[in-house]
């Protein structure tokens, strides 16, 4: 069973930077298709990030592109989100998630529980 650890969350001000780090246990990372996911209040879970199994490929939310950087530490067993220049409505409970497709495949079959980003204005 594969569990996921999200860290790094927090309060920070308008343009400064998080990096939000995900440890996994039982499955190697580099077995496993990561993703990154987040959820602000009274909105519906939406897609972030992807790094794949295949090639460990990074994919973008159109959104998200250019302040948010997927990467994966394999020795460590770990993904890690860098988030730049944050913005209020960057504001949300970032999840960490697995599948073992080797796509992107926005179903996933492990969650982690989540870190608080909250950015103030």
């Amino acid at each position: 069973q594969v569990q996921l650890v999200e860290s790094g969350g927090g309060l920070v001000q308008a343009g400064g930077s998080l990096r939000l780090s995900c440890a996994a246990s039982g499955r190697a990372v580099s077995t496993l298709s990561m993703y990154w996911f987040r959820q602000a209040p009274g909105k519906e879970r939406e897609f972030v990030a992807a790094s794949t199994r295949s090639a460990h490929s990074t994919y973008y939310a159109d959104s998200m592109k250019g302040r948010f950087t997927i990467s994966r530490d394999n020795a460590k067993n770990t993904v890690s989100l860098q988030i730049n220049s944050l913005k209020p409505e960057d504001t949300a409970v970032y999840y960490c998630a697995a599948n073992t497709a080797y796509f992107v495949r926005y179903e996933c079959d492990y969650w982690g529980q989540g870190t608080q980003v909250t950015v103030s204005s």
